[in-house]
C-alpha cells in the first residue's frame, strides 16, 4: 500500500491553473524526485501536500484513507513534515533550541514552568546521532555550515517521527562537501523507513538518492519513471518540452 496517494490534484488561483490533475504516489522508504522548470507547479504541489493550500479538485489519501488538510498542522498530524528552502531557522538560537522551536520541553517547580534545556539538548543530540551528523546541540546556528543547518531542519522534522518528509531545494547554494552531507541525510531518512519527496534543480542529486523521478511542466505531470529506467538527458528533455511525455 502506498503511504500517500494523490489523485487528480488541481489547484487554481483565479484564472491561473497552477496544477492540472496531478497523480502521484509514494511508498515508505522511497524517495521521489520532483523536477520541473520555474513555474512548473512544484512548490504549489508541495504546499498542497503540506496543508498550506487546499486543492481546488482531487483527493489525498494517507495509507488508503482520504484526508483533507485545511492548515499545515493537519498535515503534520497526519505524519507529513516539510523542510523549506530557507530552512526557517533562528540564527541566534542553538541547534537544540531550533529543533524544539514551538515544541519546547518544559519542567515544573510547583507553580513555575521552565524550559527543560538539558532534556531538549539530550534529545537533539540523539537525533543528530541517528542522522550521523556532527552537528552539536549547543552550537549556535549562525556559526554552522549549510550542511549542518540542513541537519538541524531535518532533525526538527524527526521530532514527530513523520511518515513523509518534503524537501524543497535542500542542496541549493551550498558547497560540494555540504551537498554530500545533505544527500547522506536523505539516505538516512530512507533507511529508517521515511518517504521523501525531493524538489531539486540538481540532476545529479536526484539520480543519486531518488528511486523515481516525476516531472511537472506547466502544472501537468508529464513523467513518473523509475530512476533506473531514465536518464538525465531524457529528464532534461521532459522539463524543457523537447520530449512531450514519458
Amino acid at each position: 500500500m502506498s503511504l500517500i496517494e494523490l489523485n487528480g490534484i488541481t489547484k487554481s488561483f483565479g484564472a491561473i491553473h497552477a496544477l492540472n490533475g496531478v497523480d502521484l504516489s509514494i511508498s515508505p522508504g522511497e524517495a521521489v524526485g520532483l523536477m520541473g522548470d520555474n513555474g512548473a507547479g512544484k512548490s504549489t504541489l508541495m504546499k498542497v501536500i503540506a496543508g498550506n493550500y487546499p486543492p481546488t479538485a482531487g483527493t489525498i489519501k494517507i495509507e488508503g484513507e482520504e484526508v483533507q488538510f485545511s492548515q499545515p498542522v493537519d498535515a503534520r498530524n497526519a505524519g507529513i513534515e516539510i523542510v523549506y528552502q530557507d530552512l526557517a531557522l533562528c540564527d541566534n538560537l542553538t541547534a537544540g533550541a531550533n529543533v524544539f522551536l514551538g515544541r519546547e520541553m518544559k519542567k515544573r517547580f510547583g507553580p513555575i514552568s521552565m524550559l527543560d534545556y538539558s532534556s531538549m539538548y539530550r534529545r537533539a543530540g540523539e537525533l543528530f546521532s541517528e542522522l550521523k551528523s556532527e552537528t552539536r546541540p549547543r552550537d549556535l546556528v549562525r556559526q554552522m555550515s549549510g550542511g549542518q543547518r540542513q541537519a538541524v531542519a531535518i532533525a526538527r522534522t524527526r521530532l514527530s517521527d513523520p511518515k513523509l518528509v518534503l524537501m524543497d531545494e535542500p542542496t541549493a547554494a551550498i558547497s560540494v562537501r555540504q551537498v554530500a552531507e545533505v544527500l547522506a541525510l536523505i539516505k538516512r531518512l530512507k533507511d529508517t523507513g521515511h518517504a521523501v519527496i525531493l524538489v531539486s534543480h540538481r540532476m545529479p542529486d536526484v539520480f543519486e538518492v531518488c528511486d523515481r523521478v516525476a516531472v511537472l511542466r506547466r502544472g501537468t505531470k508529464v513523467a513518473d519513471k523509475n530512476i533506473k529506467e531514465t536518464s538525465p538527458e531524457e529528464v532534461t528533455g521532459l522539463i524543457i518540452g523537447a520530449i512531450e511525455a514519458a
